[in-house]
């Protein structure tokens, strides 16, 4: 098994197109263009369906590293994994997070495991196939795909999985009329999230989280089948799955390492500290000697029975504000205060990603060494 390095670079933006930080890193020398993965960003969009401002990100990026590359941009999105979430709502900033990969040598005082990351896709899917069977288990192959490309063999390391999937339009629901064939639901708006948990019950059966035989009926019902790492993206940019798993990895010797926890609601503080101390961390200020955040990623959700804790919610019941950015704006400012800071990423619509109402929170942390 090849021995990687993997680096993790947190970088603020200035809009949905500002490639200006990316640019000065590469220019700094800080990162290499060629060694990039991955890049995960929070784009200030509405995250619905007509949130343009994740695609409008995916340009900009593929525009600028493209010519460095020696790549189109159509080719510049297939060798990197491109995952804009949309939604800062409330404290949250917008950034993106840089993730790349070289080959390297162990040093002799790197032991253990470390951060270690891997990518892949799925075929592209029919309209009629998103949230659905097929989606599940083409998601799954994806998953084991990119644990191998992570040099990641115990799925007890993997630690989030990070998934954009696609959702349905007008047009791509009357593609699957023609054909004589349903799709899962006819609104847009509602096929994010038979997507979403579509594709998370896909990192379940992957991981052994819960049993293979899952299948359509299961989808956006069966709300006790979830998984503790998944945290899936719809949009309308793309009809595959695109696999991103991070875990810890003996292959790997970056100063990084990966951990997790699992919210129970929105409100779960202990959860996010306990993520924080599964990698030496301590809520804000970190003044851990040795080791520093570099980020944390969640899922929120709004919970689905209408209360937290005993305590009714209304955010189901708004309809001026979709329930996703006030989910997004709560977790987010509750995770911002433990952090230290609002850029943080924390996606919207957690279906069958953690228990219902709750979600997984991972935290990355760079190492002295």
């Amino acid at each position: 098994m090849q021995t990687t390095s993997v680096g993790v670079i947190r970088i603020a933006t200035k809009g949905p197109g500002d490639v200006s930080g990316l640019m000065s890193m590469i220019g700094s020398g800080a990162i290499d263009p060629t060694e990039i993965l991955a890049i995960l960003g929070k784009t200030e969009g509405n995250g619905g369906v007509n949130d343009f401002t994740r695609e409008y990100a995916v340009a900009a990026l593929c525009t600028a590293l493209a010519p460095l590359l020696g790549l189109s941009r159509e080719d510049v999105e297939q060798r990197i994994a491109f995952v804009m979430s949309g939604g800062t709502e409330g404290v949250l900033s917008p950034h993106i997070t840089v993730f790349t990969r070289r080959a390297a040598e162990r040093p002799a005082r790197v032991t253990g495991k470390r951060l270690g990351i891997g990518m892949a896709h799925t075929r592209d899917f029919l309209p009629e196939e998103l949230g659905r069977s097929a989606q599940i288990t083409e998601t799954a192959k994806a998953v084991k795909a990119a644990m191998e490309d992570a040099g990641i063999i115990d799925p007890a390391d993997v630690h989030f999985v990070q998934i954009k999937c696609p959702l349905l339009t007008s047009d791509r629901v009357e593609a699957a009329a023609a054909r004589g064939n349903k799709t899962a639901t006819t609104s847009s708006y509602g096929s994010m999230a038979y997507s979403r948990g579509a594709s998370a019950l896909g990192v379940a059966v992957a991981l052994g989280e819960i049993a293979a035989d899952v299948g359509d009926a299961d989808v956006l019902r069966r709300h006790d089948l979830f998984s503790k790492v998944a945290s899936t993206s719809a949009g309308i940019e793309l009809m595959h799955n695109v696999v991103i798993v991070l875990g810890n990895s003996t292959a790997s010797v970056s100063p990084f390492e990966i951990g997790h926890a699992v919210m129970s609601d929105a409100i779960d503080a202990a959860a996010v500290m306990s993520a924080l101390q599964s990698v030496g961390l301590a809520v804000a200020p970190q003044a851990t000697k040795g080791r520093q955040l570099v980020n944390i990623f969640a899922k929120a959700e709004a919970s689905p029975d209408g209360s937290v804790r005993g305590s009714r919610h209304t955010m189901l019941e708004d309809t001026d504000i979709s329930s996703t950015r006030h989910a997004r704006a709560a977790v987010g400012g509750l995770i911002a205060g433990l952090a230290g800071t609002g850029a943080v990423y924390v996606s919207g619509g957690a279906e069958h990603q953690g228990p219902p109402g709750g979600g997984p929170v991972a935290v990355i942390a760079q190492l002295s060494d």
